[in-house]
């Protein structure tokens, strides 16, 4: 399984747009700058067509060691969430033989 990796990002947009490699770095890093200052404020990112990025609170828990079997808590928490589009999903989950659906 390969990696997407920023670099590759920053490549494809200087490759699609146009823009210099220096513009295109900078288009990317402003992009998930954005993404990620609206999801520190707990805001939610709906990107049309791929999915939606959310913050949700989880509570106190108790967990367990594996190892000795101790209990211990787990303290309250955000985690990152990401739903997935219909389309992505549809994407994702079509089989060689049937094209995914267009955009």
């Amino acid at each position: 399984m390969n990696t997407l990796t920023r670099a590759q990002l920053t490549e494809a947009i200087y490759a699609t747009v146009g823009l210099s490699r220096h513009e295109s770095a900078d288009l990317l890093e402003h992009v998930l700058n954005r993404i990620a200052d609206a999801l520190e404020a707990g805001k939610s990112v709906k990107i049309s067509g791929f999915g939606t990025f959310s913050v949700r609170q989880k509570g106190r828990r108790i967990g367990r060691n594996p190892k000795t079997g101790v209990e211990v808590p787990i303290l309250p928490r955000r985690v990152l969430v990401f739903r997935p589009s219909q389309m992505l999903r549809d994407a994702v989950n079509a089989d060689e033989t049937t094209p995914a659906p267009k955009a």
